[in-house]
């Protein structure tokens, strides 16, 4: 019997190892964790025949990064912070990555390897300006040497140390440099500009020592507009304040000398408004109307000469040097699905080096940028890749007339996030349509039990990991029990929509919305936020569910308004409309019709309401309910806080069954001296209450203050509005209020003196968590506040609570206060936050937890517990039993809270939750400039199996161990009966 225990015992933990090792895999399985840039908006290339091919790139989220250039991969990146916005980039002594930024402040160098800060100097000077970086191979006292403009004053700074060799200062206060140029193999600088934007000024400065050679100027009788393009190294265009004529400015030998040619003579039509296409061709650039793209040519002494013209979407590179003394730049064009891309020699317009047509997905738009590089062919001749940023923000490298990678960098700068449920699994349609094999399936199994003995080989790991990839749950496009599999329905400054799957973080569908794409009539279009449109469920069943995308034609409150309907599914963007009026305010109402659209009223700046969907039905219902609709609008900049009902069908020339005049119920007006409002905060519409009433220590009832019209608002003093530390103490307060936005009532006031934004808040069930800066502590704060309903005090009959009997409601009078009660707290917290959320389930008796995004671009699980107002130094037994943890001063921060792990959200904007059906489960998605998903789960999964648990294998150790069992026993029987006869 001892030899049957034992083998039982070793089969038992030998089946529960896989069980583990499994669950740790699904534990890693679970986030995913995907790395961006940004729009680009300079590259410069590095393709030395020693080291990794790879290109510089400085992007408008203001990073630096360099990418492989053979996968796009991230070789490595440094995100700057918030006002460091990159003015230059470029590639000193093959191995030091320049940049100027900080208004043309800071000028550093990285090590192109491996991303490392060699130098960093700061570039002071006597006024602010535009900012230029030129790199040349100027040598000064052994020294290679970089030229940069900024601030007022013209720099010689060593690429070695950083050093400042020598500068010179320009005072004059209207002087608008706009080129530094070093003729070739010249010893000296030119410095061009404006002066009152009607006088051209031109500086010769010796490149080795600073020295003023020369300084002329010439008057024109018109004013200049916009840049100027150079189109030599002593010859500059520019166009008038007009944009009607074109002014072609030369400085050979330091003399000036000008052309004015209309526009008009190098077209035949009328070409409206031009516009100089910014590029570095030498004796070529372009202007562009609103009719067409012309190219043209500087011949003799400032004469022009259109050499093409086109009525095509264009976009022109910089000049590249391939060879000594030949110069070639490209042009890509849009026709159609494809666009052309075109290199061209440019002392030779009508030959071209390559000539290649690339079929491109329509949703990615016009391309907005290019940048090209050459390389050697086999055969000795040129050959060509180039770089494109489009319209959506991705970037593409382009060889040999195909995309050889892609990069989705719109998704770097996310406005909006929703979510959709996938399709339900129709019957017929299983698993085992796509179960691999029967040989295939043993074995995989097989090798699951090689890996849980340690017998696998390198080879056999690979295998299992590609298999489980495979054959895995969460990347299956329909819906699971569990409520893990979704879609990500992401809105970008682009104006693009991307579904990502919440399985594995693809991209399902991406979608460049019509409605966002600047035309005629919508000269800025800015998307604004997402809601769900249409959540099919119960009879709607076979309906796709879609998301409503709102936008307007300007930065303005008052611009006039666009609207998509876009489908979940598919990407479809089955409906957009043009508004006639402006999108001040978005409501959803908790009110849907036949075919689960939902109800929405937007409310325009004149604080008219409009209904949609615009259908009889939509009236009907809303109609029904119209006396029960309420709204509130916050004036951040005069502090004012109002509360509207609705009065009756809109006044005027129009008529519009759809649009309702409000009227003003109440209003809060704030001291405008000793208030400003910074930050408010509410209930998610999502979020479930699982139970209305606490029960405390003592057995008495608490009930809580449950209200989805509770409105948090944090104001600080005017002069506290800066950054920390810009105020004394004495001259700071930070006041919180809790306002019920149906009747106007101030629920709640508190004041907390020397005390500073900016202040993170987040608003859940009757309680409301807010983060701040103490200036006399000279810490951050975390404070707690929860609200009571008194009014139900006396009404504390538990089992009509459990039974479902209990009055949940009761009667609201403008004209009485509520009866609530307040408890609250406040703790030390040693991070600054970028943002603040709380974990919503479905279903469960989980504790809420606080998700913070701390300064460092990580998100740190709180338990809510931490931050109870009840919290004493020394809890009573009963309050112990309660879950009560005593007091202390400040919140702890555990490390394996983190529920990134080791990872980093770059840029950390917003984290988004999601309850799951399983119950105390919830999504959590992270974006900022990277994007975060993961599945939290305070509780553990304690009660439930993995997705890629495996049954079979389970089966199979069962199976042996009853064998092993029933051998063991017929041999012990064996044994028992020989010992006998013996």
């Amino acid at each position: 019997m001892a030899i049957m225990s034992f083998i039982f015992v070793f089969f038992f933990f030998s089946s529960l190892q896989p069980i583990l090792s499994l669950y740790e895999d699904q534990v890693g399985l679970m986030d995913w964790h995907q790395q961006y840039i940004g729009k680009v908006k300079q590259a410069v290339f590095h393709t030395h025949k020693t080291g990794r091919k790879r290109v510089v790139a400085s992007t408008e989220q203001n990073i630096i990064a360099t990418l492989d250039l053979r996968s796009g991969e991230i070789f490595w990146r440094h995100v700057l912070g918030p006002n460091d916005v990159v003015d230059g980039i470029d590639i000193a002594l093959g191995k030091y990555v320049i940049t100027l930024s900080s208004g043309g402040s800071i000028l550093r160098a990285w090590n192109l390897p491996d991303g490392q800060m060699v130098w960093e100097s700061s570039l002071h000077g006597p006024k602010h300006s535009k900012s230029l970086l030129l790199t040349t191979n100027l040598i000064i006292e052994k020294d290679n040497a970089l030229i940069v403009f900024s601030n007022g004053r013209l720099n010689a700074v060593s690429c070695i140390d950083g050093e400042v060799l020598w500068k010179k200062d320009f005072e004059e206060e209207s002087l608008e440099v706009q080129q530094v140029i070093q003729p070739p193999g010249s010893d000296f600088i030119y410095v061009v500009g404006f002066a009152a934007s009607s006088q051209f000024e031109m500086y010769k400065i010796n490149a080795k020592n600073g020295e003023l050679l020369k300084h002329e100027s010439t008057a024109f009788s018109g004013r200049f507009s916009g840049e100027v393009s150079l189109v030599s190294s002593e010859t500059v265009v520019a166009l008038d304040s007009t944009g009607s004529i074109l002014l072609t400015i030369s400085f050979h030998k330091g003399k000036i000398s000008s052309q004015q040619t209309p526009v008009s003579n190098l077209l035949e039509d009328s070409p409206g408004l031009a516009v100089i296409i910014h590029s570095s061709v030498t004796g070529i650039f372009a202007i562009k109307t609103d009719a067409a793209t012309i190219f043209i040519r500087v011949i003799g002494e400032g004469k022009l000469e259109v050499v093409e013209k086109t009525n095509h979407e264009t976009v022109v590179s910089d000049a590249l040097s391939i060879s000594e003394g030949q110069q070639a730049f490209a042009l890509v064009q849009h026709a159609g699905s494809n666009i052309h891309l075109t290199v061209k020699p440019v002392h030779d317009w009508d030959s071209n080096l390559l000539k290649e047509s690339i079929k491109m997905d329509q949703q990615r738009g016009f391309v907005h940028k290019v940048f090209i590089n050459n390389y050697i062919r086999t055969d000795r001749s040129h050959g060509f890749r180039a770089l494109i940023v489009m319209e959506d923000h991705s970037l593409l490298l382009l060889q040999q007339g195909a995309i050889v990678w892609s990069r989705e960098d719109g998704l770097a700068s996310i406005i909006d996030v929703t979510t959709s449920e996938l399709p339900v699994e129709k019957a017929g349609v299983s698993v085992a349509k796509v179960e691999l094999n029967l040989f295939e399936w043993l074995k995989g199994h097989v090798l699951k039990l090689k890996g849980t003995l340690m017998l696998a080989t390198p080879e056999d790991i690979a295998a299992i990991q590609y298999m489980r990839l495979k054959s895995s749950e969460k990347s299956k496009m329909t819906r699971d029990h569990n409520g893990f599999r979704k879609l990500l329905i992401a809105l970008t400054r682009a104006g693009k929509l991307f579904a990502l799957h919440t399985g594995d973080g693809r991209i399902v569908w991406s979608h460049l919305l019509q409605s966002l794409h600047k035309s005629e009539s919508c000269r800025q279009p800015i998307g604004l936020n997402l809601h769900q449109w249409q959540v099919p469920h119960h009879h709607a069943l076979d309906e796709n569910p879609s998301v409503l995308v709102v936008g307007r034609c300007g930065p303005s409150s008052d611009a006039l308004g666009v609207l998509s309907l876009v489908d979940s599914y598919t990407g479809k963007e089955f409906s957009s409309l043009r508004l006639v009026h402006s999108v001040a305010q978005v409501i959803p109402l908790p009110y849907t019709d036949s075919t689960e659209q939902r109800l929405h009223l937007l409310i325009d700046a004149d604080k008219h309401a409009h209904l949609y969907p615009k259908t009889p039905e939509a009236i009907d219902i809303f109609q029904s309910e119209f006396s029960n609709v309420y709204w509130y609008s916050v004036d951040d900049d005069n502090g004012i806080i109002k509360g509207y009902a609705l009065k009756t069908k809109c006044s005027g020339n129009v008529a519009d069954e759809f649009c309702f005049d409000s009227t003003e119920l109440w209003s809060i007006v704030l001291p405008s001296e000793s208030e400003k409002i910074i930050t408010t905060a509410t209930r998610k519409l999502n979020e479930a209450v699982h139970t209305q009433a606490k029960l405390i220590a003592d057995q008495d009832v608490m009930y809580k203050y449950i209200s989805s019209n509770l409105l948090f608002v944090a104001t600080v003093a005017p002069k506290a509005s800066g950054e920390i530390g810009s105020v004394t103490p004495e001259e700071s307060w930070l006041v919180v209020y809790l306002i019920d936005t149906v009747t106007g009532r101030v629920l709640h006031r508190m004041t907390h003196h020397g005390s500073q934004g900016p202040v993170q808040a987040v608003l859940s069930e009757n309680w409301v968590v807010y983060h701040y800066f103490n200036l006399r502590a000279h810490r951050y704060e975390m404070s707690v506040i929860e609200i009571y309903d008194q009014s139900r005090a006396d009404n504390k009959d538990v089992w009509k609570l459990v039974v479902g009997n209990h009055n949940l409601t009761s009667p609201v009078s403008s004209y009485s206060r509520a009866e609530v009660i307040t408890k609250s707290q406040s703790y030390f917290f040693t991070h600054s936050l970028k943002a603040i959320a709380v974990t919503l389930t479905v279903k469960g008796i989980t504790s809420k937890q606080l998700l913070i995004g701390t300064i460092g671009d990580q998100v740190l699980a709180l338990d809510k517990r931490f931050l109870d107002p009840r919290r004493s130094v020394n809890p009573t037994q009963a309050e112990r039993e309660e879950g009560i943890i005593p007091l202390t001063d400040s919140l702890p921060i555990i490390p394996q809270s983190y529920i990134t792990h080791s990872l980093r959200v770059e840029g950390l904007q917003s984290i988004i939750t999601v309850a799951a059906k399983l119950e105390s489960t919830t999504l959590v998605f992270a974006h900022g400039l990277d994007l975060f998903f993961t599945h939290y789960a305070p509780s553990r999964t304690y009660d439930s199996l993995t997705e890629d648990f495996s049954y079979a294998l389970l089966l199979i150790t069962i199976v042996a161990l009853v064998a092993a069992i029933f051998v063991t026993w017929i041999l012990s029987q064996r044994k028992e009966l020989q010992d006998r006869w013996r």
